[in-house]
């Protein structure tokens, strides 16, 4: 893995503990020479990662629309390779072209949509990068449980659930996404295997 993008949330959420896993999240990329692509902005988890990257003397680029500019900031702008689109869906997609996986660090909807969209991308067969979600205090827990609960409910299956690693120690998580194995992809119009 050369680059890793890193979905998080753009506040720091109400416990230390968020702030800390994205600092040595960002550190461990740059010490592993592993590329970091985040949202571009300069506040929140995103701001904490990417200051740790480039601390440890990290690559960082950066995705964000045009519009999300004055919400997010840019305090890196000199030491950070940015990209301005046009649109969600354009960061979205350059981020995956940028990337040989993906993490998800805490986050609100906007994490969980990003997150979402990528693993579906990767059901579809339309990447075959690896997927991780950074447990961080138990974060993902009940979501975790709601995935096997899909799975238990037929609508998803396993193969599809397996995609995606979960792992509270980032070290762990990077160690599994640098060992993925792409399941084999079905054709989406086959309904009773899809």
């Amino acid at each position: 893995m050369r680059s890793v993008c890193v979905f998080c949330g753009s506040s720091l959420g109400n416990r230390p503990i968020y702030a800390e896993a994205a600092a040595t999240l960002g550190r461990l990329l740059a010490e592993r020479g592993m590329g970091l692509v985040y949202g571009g902005g300069d506040i929140g988890l995103m701001g904490v990662l990417a200051d740790a990257a480039i601390t440890a003397g990290g690559e960082v680029t950066g995705v964000i629309p045009e519009a999300l500019m004055r919400f997010e900031g840019v305090g890196h702008i000199d030491r950070v390779s940015l990209h301005v689109v046009g649109s969600m869906h354009e960061r979205k997609s350059l981020m995956a072209q940028l990337s040989d996986a993906f993490i998800a660090l805490p986050g609100g909807i906007g994490t969980m949509e990003e997150m979402f969209e990528t693993w579906t991308w990767g059901q579809l067969g339309l990447h075959a990068k690896p997927l991780g979600l950074l447990d961080v205090g138990g974060f993902y827990g009940h979501l975790h449980s709601f995935l096997d609960h899909m799975v238990d409910e037929g609508f998803l299956k396993a193969r599809h659930r397996d995609m995606v690693a979960v792992e509270s120690d980032p070290i762990a998580l990077l160690a599994r996404l640098e060992s993925y194995q792409a399941p084999s992809v079905v054709k989406v119009i086959d309904r009773d295997t899809a």
